[in-house]
C-alpha cells in the first residue's frame, strides 16, 4: 500500500497519530502519580498527631508507589511509542494490568489509613 505508515519518512520522530492516545493516557497516569504523592504529603502532615512516629510508614509507603507508578508509566509510554513508531502494524497488545492494580491498591490502603485515623480522632475527641 503506497503512502502507507510504514513509508512516511521519519515516523519515528513524530507522534504516532494526530489523537496522541498514548500520549494523552501517560500524562493522565503522571497526574495521578502526582496526586498520589500529593495525597502522601497531606498524610504526613494530618497523621504524625493521631498516629504519632508510625504516621511515617503509610506516606513513605504511598510515596513510594507513586514513584513506582511514575516509573510504570514512562516505561509503558516508551514501550508503546515504540511499537507505534516501528511496526508495520498500527495494532499494540495491551499491556498487564500493573500500573491500575497498584494505584487500586494504594487507593484501598489509603481509605483503610483515613478510617483508622477518624477512628483515633474521634476516640480522641472523647476523651
Amino acid at each position: 500500500m503506497a503512502g502507507g505508515p510504514e513509508n512516511v519518512p521519519g515516523r519515528s520522530s513524530r507522534p504516532f497519530d494526530a489523537g496522541l492516545q498514548p500520549e494523552r493516557t501517560a500524562l493522565a497516569w503522571r497526574r495521578t502519580a502526582l496526586a498520589v504523592a500529593v495525597a502522601s504529603l497531606a498524610g504526613l502532615r494530618v497523621l504524625p498527631e493521631l498516629l504519632g512516629s508510625w504516621a511515617l510508614v503509610p506516606a513513605a509507603l504511598v510515596a513510594g508507589v507513586s514513584f513506582v507508578a511514575l516509573l510504570l508509566t514512562h516505561r509503558r509510554y516508551r514501550r508503546i511509542h515504540t511499537i507505534l513508531t516501528s511496526a508495520a502494524s498500527d495494532r499494540v497488545a495491551l499491556g498487564g494490568g500493573v500500573l491500575p492494580a497498584l494505584m487500586a491498591g494504594a487507593t484501598f490502603a489509603g481509605g483503610i489509613m483515613a478510617l483508622v485515623a477518624a477512628l483515633r480522632l474521634s476516640e480522641h475527641l472523647t476523651q
